[in-house]
C-alpha cells in the first residue's frame, strides 16, 4: 500500500489505518460519530493525499479539458474551482473531478484516488485523438492535500491568512510558504463550511504546524481535531454528495445522479464550447424522456439501516437499490440514497427495504438530508 505525506502524523494520533484504494489512509481516531459530531459543531482535519492531482497546461489545455468535462470550461476565472464529470461514450461516469483554473492555459484537476490511473489514460486517449497540444502532469505523489471543514474552521485560518477566509465557495487562492506554494480553496466534501489545501509532500510538517500553531489537537476542547475516512463518509452522505462506486459509475447514466447543474448539454452550441464525450448519448437520454431511474434520497423508520445494494420496494415489487446508508449521526435517524424508477419518485412517497433479514419502512425525502446553518 502507499503511505501519504502524512502517515506518520495519522499514527501519531493513533489512527485505525485500512486499505483504501491501494493506500494505507485512516478510517477514524477516536470514533466515527465522535468525529462526525466534532466536524458538525466545530472543525476536523482530513488527509485525502490519495486523491489524485493532475496538472494540464499548454496551448490546448483549456480544449482538452472541454472535450473530457461534462461542464464549460472556457468560461471560468482564474483562481475559479468547477464540479464537474467525465462521462464515458455511453454517457455513463468514469469520475467526478474538480477543475481549478489556475492561469490562462494552466490547469489543476483533482480526480479520485481510485480512479487516478484509468482517468490519466482516458485522458492521453481524448488529447491523442483530437491531436491536441497540451501536457498533463500527475502530481499526485509529489504533493499532499489535506481538508478543514467545519463552522469554526474559517476563524482558526483567520490567524494566519486575512485573504483565505474571504475567498467565496468554489474559489482557491496561492500562498507562499517558505519557498514552497499552497493552493487553498474553499471547497470540500462534508456539508460544511471549509478548505482543502494543496502543498508540497516535504512541506506537509511545517504546514501543518503553521496552520494549526494555536491548536492543541490532543485537548478535548480543541476546535480541530483529525478526522478519518469513516466520518468523511457519513458526513458526505448526509449533504447528499454523491462517492464513485455508490452513487456514481460507468453502468450509471449521468443524468440519473443528482448532478444535472454539472451537465452543460448544449455547451457546444455556445461561442467557443466543445463536446465532450459522451454528449451525444445524454442528449439520447433526454430526448427519449430522460433516464430510467432517479437518485433520491430515503429516511428510514427505526433505527435499523440499509445497505448498499438492498433492493428499494413498493407494494412488494423492486423498483431501485440502495446506493449509501448510514444511521446519521446528525439527525439520529437512518438514512439512504437509492436509485429509483423515475416514475415511482415523489415526495413523501412510501418504499420498503429489503435487507435480507427483514423489511425496513422509509418514505422519500428531499435532498441533502443536512445543510449547514447559516453563519
Amino acid at each position: 500500500m502507499q503511505r501519504t505525506p502524512l502517515h506518520d502524523f495519522h499514527v501519531e494520533y493513533g489512527a485505525k489505518m485500512v486499505d483504501f484504494a491501494g493506500w494505507e489512509m485512516p478510517m477514524y481516531y477516536s470514533g466515527i460519530h465522535e468525529e462526525h459530531h466534532q466536524v458538525r459543531s466545530s472543525g476536523g482535519l482530513f488527509d485525502v493525499s490519495h486523491m489524485g492531482r493532475l496538472r494540464f497546461t499548454g496551448r490546448h489545455a483549456r480544449r482538452l479539458l472541454e472535450r473530457l468535462c461534462t461542464r464549460r470550461i472556457g468560461d471560468m476565472s482564474q483562481g475559479q474551482c468547477r464540479y464537474s464529470l467525465m462521462c464515458n461514450d455511453n454517457g455513463g461516469v468514469r469520475d467526478d473531478v474538480i477543475v481549478m483554473r489556475v492561469e490562462e492555459d494552466d490547469f489543476l484537476v483533482v480526480v479520485n484516488g481510485a480512479n487516478r490511473e484509468k482517468i490519466v489514460g482516458h485522458v492521453e486517449k481524448v488529447r491523442a485523438a483530437d491531436n491536441l497540444v497540451a501536457k498533463v502532469a500527475d502530481d499526485t505523489l509529489s504533493s499532499a492535500m489535506v481538508a478543514l471543514q467545519g463552522p469554526k474552521v474559517m476563524e482558526l485560518i483567520s490567524r494566519v491568512s486575512s485573504e483565505v477566509p474571504t475567498l467565496k465557495r468554489y474559489r482557491f487562492a496561492i500562498k507562499n510558504l517558505v519557498i514552497a506554494k499552497l493552493i487553498v480553496s474553499r471547497t470540500g466534501y462534508t456539508g460544511e463550511d471549509g478548505v482543502e489545501v494543496i502543498l508540497p509532500a516535504g512541506m506537509v510538517g511545517l504546514a501543518m504546524k503553521l496552520l494549526l500553531k494555536d491548536v492543541n489537537m490532543k485537548e478535548a476542547e480543541a476546535r480541530v481535531k483529525p478526522a478519518g475516512l469513516g466520518a468523511r463518509d457519513t458526513l458526505r452522505l448526509e449533504a447528499s454528495m454523491p462517492l464513485y462506486g455508490h452513487e456514481l459509475g460507468e453502468e450509471i447514466n449521468a443524468l440519473s445522479c443528482g448532478v444535472d447543474f454539472a451537465i452543460a448539454m448544449d455547451k457546444d452550441k455556445e461561442e467557443g464550447g466543445l463536446p465532450f464525450v459522451g454528449q451525444d448519448a445524454l442528449r439520447r437520454t433526454r430526448d427519449e424522456g430522460g433516464p430510467r431511474n432517479k437518485l433520491v434520497g430515503i429516511k428510514i423508520e427505526g433505527k435499523r439501516t440499509a445497505r448498499q445494494g438492498n433492493a428499494v420496494l413498493v407494494a412488494g415489487r423492486g423498483v431501485g437499490t440502495v446506493t449509501s446508508a448510514c444511521l446519521s449521526p446528525t439527525l439520529g435517524k437512518p438514512i439512504a440514497m437509492a436509485f429509483v424508477e423515475t416514475s415511482f419518485v415523489a415526495d413523501g412517497a412510501i418504499v420498503q427495504i429489503d435487507t435480507g433479514r427483514g423489511v425496513l419502512e422509509g418514505r422519500l425525502v428531499p435532498m441533502p438530508f443536512y445543510k449547514a446553518p447559516k453563519q
